[in-house]
Formats: C-alpha cells, sequence, structure tokens
C-alpha cells in the first residue's frame, strides 16, 4: 500500500466559477497612509453539481475614527446573498490584524438586524505552519493571514468595520517622547482584507465513500492500528463518528493527497472561537462552513482539526485520511506530528462547555489513543518543530490531552474549556479500564 509520505505531498485547488461584483462591493483606492486594495480573489465561488459557496468582499476605506483617527475600513449595510458563517481573510499569512472587527447582520427569515458582535481577530495562534519541510498548510503558496470563523445563523445582509488599535512602534526621541509617541500611534492594518460569506449548503453527493478514509483511495484499509489496538490490554470501545460524508463533506474543495504522521501520541484541544449560538441540529452546518473557510478562503489543503465535538457531545470526523489513522493536521502550530487536533464547536473563554462536551473529548481520546497504547491520564514529551512558546528542537513536557495553549502562546481553548481537561484526562482513562 502507498503511502503518501510529508515530504513530497501535492498541491491541488479546486476550480472555481467567479460571477461578477456588485457596483457595491468593488474596493475603493486606498488613500495614503492607508492599506493597498487588493483585487477581489473572487466574488463567489462555488462547485458545479454541490451546493455552498463563498461570497468574497474586499473592504472599503471609511471615514478614520474621530476619536483616535486610526484607519478605518468595512462595508455599509448591504443586501447579499445568503449565508451563515462569516470572517475576514488578507493577503499575507504573516501579518497580523491589529484591530477591532465588528459585524451586524440581517436574519434572512426575521429581515431584522443583529446587534453589533466582535469577530475574534487575534487569530495568528492558529495560522498555518510554515511549511520549511514541505509539510506546513504554507507549501501550497496560497494560504491567506484570517480571523476566527463566526457563525450567525442564515443570514442576507451584512455590515462590518474594522478599526485599527493603537500602541505601534513611536518616532525617536527622548524617553517620555518615545512612551507617548508609542501609546497613541496606530498600528497598520494588512492589505487585501476581504470579507468572507459562506453559505455552507446541505453537504454534496460527492462526499459520498468517504467513510474511514481508504489512505491511497483505493478502497482498502490499512491495519497498522487494528493490529495495534487489539495488542494493547487498555482499550476502549470506538465512540460513534460521523463522518466526513454524513456531514456532507464536498471533497472537491481538499488536495486530494494525506499526509500522515508516524503515531497518535498527544491529543491539543481546541475550541473554534466561532461563538455558542449554534444547534446540535446546525452543527454539520457549521462545520461545513469551518472546512469552506479553511479550504476556500484561508487556502489550507484541508479542515486543519482531526476531530470536531459539538456542545451535545457528538464526535465528527475532520480531516481526511482515516479516522484511525495517524492523520496529520494543521492544529498546533510546532506539535501537530504525533498527535491529534480536537476541536470543541463554540467559544469557551467565559462560557462554561456542555458535560457532554467533555465526555465526547473523552471517549474520543480513550479511543484514539488506545489504538497507539497510550494511557490519556499521563504525561508524554513531544518535540517542538518551532512556535511562539517552544523552539524548534525543543523536548517538552506535556500532558497526553492537552490545550493547545500548552504549546503555543494563545489563550484557545478558552479559559472554561481549559479547566476541563482534568477531567476529561480522568474520564478517558477510565473508558480504558485504567
Amino acid at each position: 500500500m502507498r503511502r503518501i509520505p510529508a515530504s513530497v505531498i501535492g498541491v491541488t485547488c479546486a476550480t472555481a466559477l467567479v460571477l461578477p461584483l456588485a457596483p457595491s462591493a468593488v474596493a475603493a483606492t486606498a488613500g495614503p497612509g492607508q492599506p493597498a486594495r487588493a483585487a477581489p480573489r473572487a466574488a463567489v465561488t462555488a462547485e458545479s453539481g454541490t451546493t455552498g459557496s463563498t461570497e468574497s468582499l474586499p473592504l472599503q476605506s471609511l471615514d478614520p475614527d474621530r476619536a483616535s483617527g486610526a484607519a478605518t475600513f468595512g462595508l455599509a449595510p448591504r443586501s447579499v446573498r445568503n449565508f451563515s458563517l462569516l470572517g475576514v481573510v488578507w493577503d499575507d499569512p504573516a501579518a497580523e490584524l491589529h484591530g477591532q472587527v465588528q459585524v451586524r447582520t440581517r436574519g434572512a427569515r426575521t429581515g431584522s438586524w443583529s446587534d453589533w458582535r466582535d469577530v475574534e481577530a487575534r487569530n495568528a495562534d492558529h495560522a498555518a505552519d510554515p511549511g520549511t519541510s514541505g509539510t506546513g498548510e504554507r507549501a501550497s503558496g496560497r494560504v491567506r493571514g484570517a480571523t476566527a470563523p463566526l457563525w450567525v445563523g442564515d443570514s442576507d445582509g451584512v455590515e462590518i468595520r474594522v478599526l485599527a488599535e493603537s500602541g505601534g512602534p513611536g518616532h525617536t526621541g527622548t524617553a517620555a517622547e518615545a512612551a507617548e509617541s508609542t501609546e497613541n500611534a496606530v498600528l497598520p492594518l494588512p492589505s487585501g482584507m476581504r470579507l468572507e460569506l459562506i453559505d455552507p449548503g446541505e453537504g454534496s453527493a460527492s462526499a459520498a465513500g468517504t467513510t474511514d478514509g481508504p489512505a491511497d483511495g483505493t478502497g482498502v484499509r490499512r491495519k497498522g492500528a487494528v493490529t495495534r489496538q487489539r495488542a494493547n490490554p487498555y482499550t476502549a470501545p470506538r465512540p460513534d463518528i460521523v463522518t466526513r460524508a454524513d456531514w456532507g463533506a464536498d471533497e472537491s474543495l481538499r488536495e486530494k493527497g494525506f499526509v500522515y504522521t508516524d503515531e497518535v501520541g498527544a491529543a491539543f484541544v481546541h475550541h473554534t472561537a466561532s461563538g455558542n449560538g449554534y444547534t446540535c441540529e446546525e452543527a454539520p452546518s457549521l462545520i461545513r462552513g469551518i472546512y469552506r473557510y479553511h479550504t476556500e478562503s484561508m487556502g489550507w489543503r484541508d479542515l486543519g482539526y482531526n476531530f470536531l465535538v459539538d456542545k451535545c457531545g457528538k464526535v465528527y470526523e475532520g480531516r481526511a485520511g482515516g479516522v484511525a489513522e495517524p492523520v496529520l493536521g494543521a492544529h498546533t502550530l510546532g506539535f501537530n506530528s504525533h498527535s491529534m487536533g480536537v476541536a470543541v464547536l463554540g467559544t469557551y473563554s467565559s462560557t462554561d462547555p456542555s458535560d457532554a462536551a467533555v465526555k465526547g473529548i473523552a471517549r474520543l481520546a480513550a479511543w484514539k489513543l488506545g489504538l497507539y497504547g497510550v494511557d490519556p491520564g499521563a504525561e508524554t514529551y513531544l518535540t517542538s518543530e518551532g512556535g511562539n512558546l517552544y523552539t524548534k528542537g525543543t523536548r517538552v513536557r506535556l500532558n497526553v490531552i492537552s490545550g493547545h495553549r500548552d504549546g503555543f502562546n494563545t489563550v484557545c481553548p478558552g479559559g472554561k474549556l481549559y479547566d476541563q481537561l482534568g477531567t476529561a484526562r480522568s474520564t478517558a482513562a477510565g473508558y480504558q479500564g485504567r
């Protein structure tokens, strides 16, 4: 069975249908000191014979903020194609958006406008791997910077504003002058900012036949993981997993090859930072939206997480390649090898995760880590491949079930979810019979 090594992964891109932009969506010419306006990537992309689409609108220069004089970009209220999830992307994946992003949307069924809502702009901690070894998401050459996605439900109108932050580098001079200048300076916004409006659609027939993802597309599954599970005295039953076919993944959006790591020795827990306003019935739509955002808008080769868990505790297959396989994900910069990424749908900085969601993490971790003989309640050592917390080559002692923040300087998975990881570890160990 031929397995595609990480070092020679190829790149393929879905073909997009480009439709003309509405007059109101045409990019404005940037004024002095403003970010240059990039041409729109596409007004709408859609796959022939499938449902779901992405409408990409370049942000326009608005009047500066009256209080600070800071640059402001956005879009005036407008009618758009129906969408349920949104985010902002920009050209340079290495650039950070130092600013406040706020949106309000119009419900398609009610016709009422929502209050202003914050979009999580500090999303660099979820950035793609640099790809220096050919394994990272940036190896495709089409990766973009992005905010976190925000789930807003079925909507047909939008307004957005992006306000630059102060606190940038100031001019040189006396210490007092430099301090005052630094405090009052305005940080530049990244160039090519575009609002991505995503209609997740209803799924597509192209997802059929991907239930457990044969590693090489032949329909034959590899047996290594099954053999390893049988040899391990501490195992746990496989939880019910909603497959990509079941949640309606459009397989034409992702790259065709798969990249694998050697084993799964740890699990990193995340939250999607997409808000908690979804119902469990809407979870498949939310996942389809995040999948489309990761692939079409951010330029990744597939959904970044290996698995997702909703607020009702249901487990979903994430990145393709086989749920029992050591699929290389894009979830924890510096520690994607030898690990899996599990994202709980929602935002848990100030909201407690449900007991069902924590049990969902535990059931999944007990089974998947059990395939590789790993105790979910133990500690392990992983070698960093480079990040903002550990330099490349650093051997790091971690809990087998860790939070994103344990491997990278970030608030993810949110303080409230992070506080529940001890419960997830002990519950998972119990499921393994330890």
